[in-house]
């Protein structure tokens, strides 16, 4: 783990969607992970880092579905230049959606990420941010993801704080893990973005 991370110029937020962190439905220490994603989110915009939310379309009858009051973001949105709402299709949040154009024409060089759920849609979005280059920070207390149940002749329970370490660990030596998102720093996106 790196407590020394260089600034990055981008922090997105996957799925940190009402169903998935508020009542039944909440992973596990929601309120851990709400307090670093209100604080990144609060230092990217300070510092004039892009901050984009992806929000998960869940298809019908699931707690993520369009319009259902699971689907909602949970922190409000400042919408503008430097800060969007990206709606996805599938766990990774660059496929068939505008996340790739938007960090290139941007100027976007790094970026962090934190959010749900951590060996699903964090996980897919992370590495293939890494595949196309990014410098990826992953602060290990800003993600997080459910208790996995246990399965008769394969294995116990897996508890949520296991499963979100070894989704980190499977990113490989190219994401920067760091602690705390107390380290995770931002910068400004450079004068050329967003445009």
């Amino acid at each position: 783990m790196n407590n020394d991370v260089p600034p990055v110029e981008a922090l997105i937020v996957v799925d940190v969607q009402s169903a998935f962190v508020t009542g039944d439905g909440a992973v596990p220490d929601a309120v851990r992970l709400l307090d670093r994603t209100t604080d990144l989110i609060a230092r990217a915009r300070r510092s004039g880092a892009l901050v984009v939310h992806l929000q998960n379309d869940g298809p019908a009858g699931a707690d993520d579905e369009p319009h259902t009051p699971g689907w909602e973001l949970h922190h409000p949105v400042e919408a503008g230049p430097t800060e969007v709402v990206i709606r996805k299709p599938e766990d990774d949040g660059f496929v068939r959606t505008s996340l790739g154009s938007l960090l290139t024409d941007s100027g976007v060089k790094a970026l962090a990420v934190c959010g749900v759920m951590s060996e699903m849609c964090v996980q897919a979005t992370a590495r293939t941010a890494l595949a196309l280059g990014y410098r990826v920070v992953l602060p290990h207390d800003a993600h997080a993801t459910q208790n996995i149940p246990a399965a008769p002749g394969i294995s116990g329970a897996v508890p949520a704080a296991v499963v979100s370490r070894v989704a980190e660990w499977a990113l490989g030596s190219d994401v920067e893990i760091t602690a705390h998102a107390a380290d995770v720093h931002f910068t400004a996106l450079p004068p050329s973005g967003p445009r």
